[in-house]
């Protein structure tokens, strides 16, 4: 069983976990993900990891609810245990001396993008770290990116905060920095398509960490598959991280609609349980 040792809203339906899981911390490293479940016979769920301390034994996630899972995990209280915390899986993120490297996050990513800008930060490249929402309330971690980056751009869509607009934005911050030698991009589907299309004009290498259905995370099951040029790859074992110029898009998309159905039934049947219940108590 593996500990909660802090549970935390961030912002509106972003959660803060924080695990004990000292195998895993000690291994992990920036881009990698771990799968956890927050019950026994739950569903398996791939997460990525936002920050570890290896002293200490824990590991952190941020989690959005969307879903049974997700709310289930959200609800849990510091001090329950979970069954399952597996990890470090996938590979790293290319950690070189590139120069100048722009770190894209988006939702959840905001919290992924934090351990892969820290450590290109250490490696002595340029870190221009750009956060993406739709309203400032929605942002988080920007004292932390601050830290790891020389420079931290806000993009949100009614304009609460920095640019207004979409990741669309980043056109601009390409053309008004110096040279950027790479791109990295964490978040939901859309956001790592929607960077990928505004930076292929420019030529400049995208990494994108990609986040499909998911179950067993050892390459196995096949769920996870993605095409990536002519290539089928498995994100759990081939990446998360792949050229973002490189990935079918369309069927990306697609293959993440394939059980919304099933998704959205048991959040709608476990909330009216979880009314029920109160409704018989009060």
């Amino acid at each position: 069983m593996f500990k909660l040792i802090e549970s935390q809203m961030i912002a509106p339906n972003i959660h803060l976990l924080t695990l004990e899981a000292p195998a895993v911390a000690r291994e992990m490293k920036p881009g990698q993900f771990v799968i956890v479940r927050a019950e026994n016979g739950g569903e398996r769920i791939p997460l990525s990891l936002s920050d570890w301390d290896a002293e200490q034994g824990t590991v952190t996630v941020i989690v959005k609810n969307v879903g049974s899972t997700t709310d289930r995990l959200a609800s849990l209280e510091a001090g329950v245990s979970i069954p399952t915390v597996v990890g470090p899986l996938g590979n790293p993120t290319e950690i070189e001396e590139f120069g100048t490297v722009l770190c894209l996050g988006g939702c959840y990513g905001i919290g992924s993008i934090f351990p892969i800008a820290r450590a290109l930060k250490e490696r002595k490249n340029k870190v221009i770290a750009v956060i993406e929402a739709r309203s400032s309330y929605l942002l988080f971690w920007e004292e932390k990116l601050a830290e790891v980056s020389d420079e931290l751009i806000f993009i949100t869509r009614d304009g609460t905060r920095g640019l207004r607009g979409h990741v669309g934005r980043v056109t601009e911050i390409i053309k008004s920095s110096e040279p950027v030698n790479r791109i990295i991009i964490n978040g939901c589907t859309f956001l790592l398509k929607r960077g990928s299309d505004v930076s292929r004009p420019f030529g400049i290498k995208t990494i994108v960490s990609l986040n499909p259905i998911m179950i067993d995370g050892t390459g196995m099951c096949g769920v996870c598959r993605v095409t990536v040029g002519s290539t089928t790859k498995f994100a759990c074992v081939h990446g998360p991280d792949f050229d973002g110029h490189q990935v079918n898009w369309a069927e990306l998309l697609q293959r993440r609609k394939t059980y919304m159905r099933e998704e959205v039934i048991p959040l709608r049947t476990s909330r009216c349980e979880e009314h029920a219940v109160t409704m018989f108590r009060e």
